[in-house]
């Protein structure tokens, strides 16, 4: 037997998403967009379980609500429509879970900056005649958030810095601003955002990104 997938397993690769894979779920009414775990997912129904603190924001959804789904399925992000056709409301103290009805295939997403992978990656940001140097806690096309040795006055929102980033078998160099900055002791937990990132940047983040993603995936299955 050929170990070359078929065209209907690729298919079913970038259709739906894997069980124990992990996806962003938005809700349409709201505006807003939750990570969930993956429990369930076949042609026709995904049950996922949202992640998160908090309950109102959970218990708010309701029956019939518009969704949309958002997985990693190949090399690209994959999104799908559909409704919710059923609550669990976790009253047994779980989070709850939420039956998802969809239909048809799905499409390549629009939304690709979105895309966010937990890997850690040597940053160095220039700053007051000096350097602050950290890694990376999880980085997207769009920014990173890292984990930065401070010292003296921690950076305000919309404060513009350069950010290089060590992927490994390059440097990547990138404008960024300071969206917050959470002073831990002796270290700065920081959300930055890019801007104007160039083409090629954007690209070698993205193909660090999905690798990230890969392997995390791979390491759930073993």
């Amino acid at each position: 037997m050929s170990d070359v997938p078929t065209d209907t397993q690729i298919r079913a690769d970038v259709d739906r998403p894997e069980e124990r894979a992990s996806a962003d779920v938005t809700l349409v009414a709201y505006g807003i967009t939750v990570t969930a775990s993956v429990e369930v997912s076949g042609s026709g129904l995904v049950v996922v379980r949202p992640e998160g603190d908090g309950s109102a924001w959970k218990a708010s959804i309701e029956r019939g609500e518009a969704v949309e789904l958002y997985w990693v399925g190949g090399e690209e992000e994959r999104t799908l429509k559909g409704l919710v056709a059923e609550i669990e409301d976790g009253s047994d103290g779980t989070d709850p879970r939420w039956h998802l009805s969809v239909n048809g295939p799905a499409e390549r997403s629009q939304r690709r900056k979105a895309v966010r992978a937990r890997v850690q990656l040597p940053v160095l940001i220039p700053w007051a005649g000096a350097q602050l140097t950290g890694n990376t806690v999880d980085v997207s096309e769009a920014g990173i958030r890292t984990l930065m040795d401070g010292w003296g006055v921690p950076l305000d929102p919309g404060t513009p810095c350069q950010v290089s980033l060590d992927l490994g078998d390059t440097l990547v160099h990138l404008i960024g601003e300071v969206v917050w900055t959470s002073v831990r002791g002796a270290q700065w937990l920081m959300a930055i955002k890019f801007v104007d990132v160039p083409e090629q940047a954007g690209d070698v983040l993205r193909r660090r990104v999905f690798k990230a993603l890969r392997d995390e995936r791979a390491l759930e299955r073993s």
